[in-house]
């Protein structure tokens, strides 16, 4: 499935200096989710960090709204 990143999340990817794969393994293979309302929050564990991906799902494709290094 496509993923489309928001301006907001777009922005926090350069500014955390997070990679466009570790996104694509976050939302693929998180270590695990939490369902809120119709947001999806996953997370998963990259070099001793873990990375919190917050998106929705559309039709055929998947948005992302805003990602953190936690």
């Amino acid at each position: 499935m496509k993923i489309v990143l928001s301006y907001h999340a777009r922005k926090r990817l350069f500014e955390r200096g997070i990679r466009f794969r570790d996104i694509e393994e976050t939302i693929e293979m998180p270590d695990y989710t939490i369902s809120k309302e119709n947001k999806i929050e996953a997370y998963k564990r990259i070099n001793g960090r873990i990375l919190k991906i917050v998106y929705s799902k559309k039709d055929n494709y998947i948005k992302v709204v805003t990602l953190i290094w936690k």
